[in-house]
C-alpha cells in the first residue's frame, strides 16, 4: 500500500505539540511497516533526519502552507494532484487540515477545537478559515483521530460527528523526559534559576496558554511567602504577546521570573526535571503534552480543571481555576509547604504516566487508518 503523509509541520528546531505528534508516530509507524510505501508531503526543504526509514520517499509540495489562502491552495490543488501523481492509497493529515478535493480515503488528526471556544485568540484570517472548514473536513474524512476523551467528546457534540468514527490517539512524552539525580537537578538550578528551587512553565506563549495569569499567581505566591522560589517560563513568544511583555516589565518581582525562550528537547527536558513543580494554567488544551513531560521527570503538577487536562494529569496534579489567579498562588503555596503532598504527588505521577506511550498511540493511529480501508 502507498501512504502520503502530510508532514508540513516536521520543521527541525521548531516542533511543538503538534509537530511532535507527527515526529513520534510516523517514526514508530513507518519502522514498524516496511511493507508499506510512504511519501511524506513537505511544503519545504525538509531535514533529512525526518525520513525515518528506506520506505519513505520525501516529497516537496508547494507553495509553502502558512497562510489561509495558501492552505487552500495547497490542500485543494497541490495535494490532490499529487496523491494522483503518487498513486497513494491512503492519506493520513496529522495536523487538522486536509483536502476537500480528493476522493483518496482520508485519517485526519484533529488535536483540539481552542479556536471554536477562545476564537479571540487566534489572528482573524485564521480563524475564519478553520471555522469554516474544520466542520467540513471533520465530515469528509474516513476517519478522526484525536488526542483525548475529552477532544473525542467536543468534536462530536461541536460538528455531530459520530463517536464511532473518533479514535483516541493519546500523545505521549519523549524518551529524554526523565528523573534528574540530585547532582543533576543542582547544576540545571544554578544554570537557570540562580541555584534556586523554581516552578516552571512550558509552551509558546499565547493568550490561551494564560501566561498573566500565571504571573500575577506567582506575583501574589511571592507577597505571602518569603522565599527566594523563581518562575522559569520556557517558550517562544507568539500572536498576540503584547499583554504579557507589558507585565514582564512591570510586574513586581520580576527579576525572579527567568525567561529562557524556545528549547530543544535536551534543554528543555533538563529545565523541566530540574524544577520543583510545573504550572500549567492553560485556559484549554486538547492534551497538554507539557504535563505529562513534567510527571515523566517525576515532577509534580498544578493544572488547570478545564477541558482534557484533569484527564491527562490524573491523581498527580492539584487543580486550579485557570481564570483565578488566587487559585493559582493558594495552590503553589499549597505544594510549597507541603512536602508530604508533593511527594504523594510524584507517587502518583509514577502510575499516571503507564497510560502514555508513543509506541502505543502509534499502534492506535495505525489501527485508525486501517480502518478508513474497511
Amino acid at each position: 500500500m502507498r501512504i502520503a503523509v502530510n508532514t508540513r509541520l516536521l520543521l527541525k528546531g521548531k516542533l511543538e505539540g503538534i509537530g511532535w505528534f507527527t515526529y513520534q508516530t510516523l517514526e514508530h509507524i513507518v519502522r514498524a511497516h516496511p511493507e508499506h510505501e510512504f511519501v511524506f508531503f513537505f511544503d519545504r526543504p525538509y531535514d533529512p533526519g525526518f525520513v525515518f526509514a528506506p520506505n519513505v520517499t520525501p516529497v516537496v509540495v508547494h507553495p509553502q502552507a502558512r497562510h489561509p489562502i495558501l492552505f487552500y491552495i495547497w490542500f485543494e490543488w497541490s495535494i490532490p494532484f499529487m496523491l494522483r501523481k503518487h498513486k497513494i492509497d491512503l492519506f493520513l493529515s496529522p495536523d487538522s487540515y486536509m483536502s476537500l478535493s480528493t476522493k483518496v480515503p482520508t485519517c485526519l488528526v484533529i488535536h483540539d477545537l481552542a479556536f471554536e471556544h477562545y476564537p479571540e485568540h487566534f489572528v482573524l484570517s485564521h480563524r475564519l478559515y478553520w471555522r469554516h472548514y474544520s466542520p467540513l473536513f471533520a465530515r469528509k474524512a474516513k476517519r478522526i483521530a484525536t488526542v483525548s476523551t475529552f477532544s473525542k467528546n467536543d468534536i462530536i457534540k461541536s460538528y455531530g460527528i459520530a463517536p464511532e468514527k473518533i479514535d483516541v490517539v493519546y500523545n505521549g512524552a519523549h524518551d529524554e523526559y526523565k528523573p534528574l539525580a540530585i547532582a543533576e537537578r543542582e547544576a540545571v538550578k544554578k544554570q537557570y534559576a540562580d541555584g534556586c528551587e523554581y516552578f516552571v512553565f512550558a509552551g509558546a506563549l499565547h493568550p490561551r496558554k494564560n501566561i498573566v495569569n500565571l504571573l500575577k499567581a506567582f506575583v501574589l505566591f511571592k507577597q505571602r511567602q518569603r522565599t527566594n522560589m523563581k518562575l522559569v517560563i520556557a517558550g517562544r513568544p507568539a500572536w498576540k504577546y503584547d499583554e504579557v511583555e507589558q507585565m514582564r516589565e512591570e510586574m513586581p518581582f520580576r527579576e525572579d521570573v527567568k525567561w529562557v525562550g524556545y528549547m530543544n528537547v535536551d534543554e528543555l527536558s533538563n529545565v523541566i526535571g530540574g524544577a520543583y513543580a510545573l504550572v500549567y494554567a492553560s485556559l484549554f488544551e486538547g492534551f497538554g503534552i507539557p504535563i505529562l513531560e513534567a510527571l515523566q521527570c517525576d515532577v509534580p503538577a498544578i493544572v488547570s480543571n478545564t477541558s482534557s487536562m484533569p484527564e491527562v494529569a490524573g491523581d498527580a496534579a492539584l487543580l486550579v481555576d485557570p481564570s483565578d489567579p488566587e487559585d493559582i498562588a493558594n495552590k503553589m503555596h499549597l505544594l510549597y509547604k507541603d512536602e508530604a503532598l508533593r511527594t504523594r504527588l510524584i507517587a502518583n505521577a509514577r502510575e499516571q504516566i503507564k497510560k502514555f506511550d508513543w509506541g502505543i498511540s502509534a499502534a492506535r493511529l495505525w489501527n485508525s487508518m486501517m480502518k478508513c480501508m474497511e
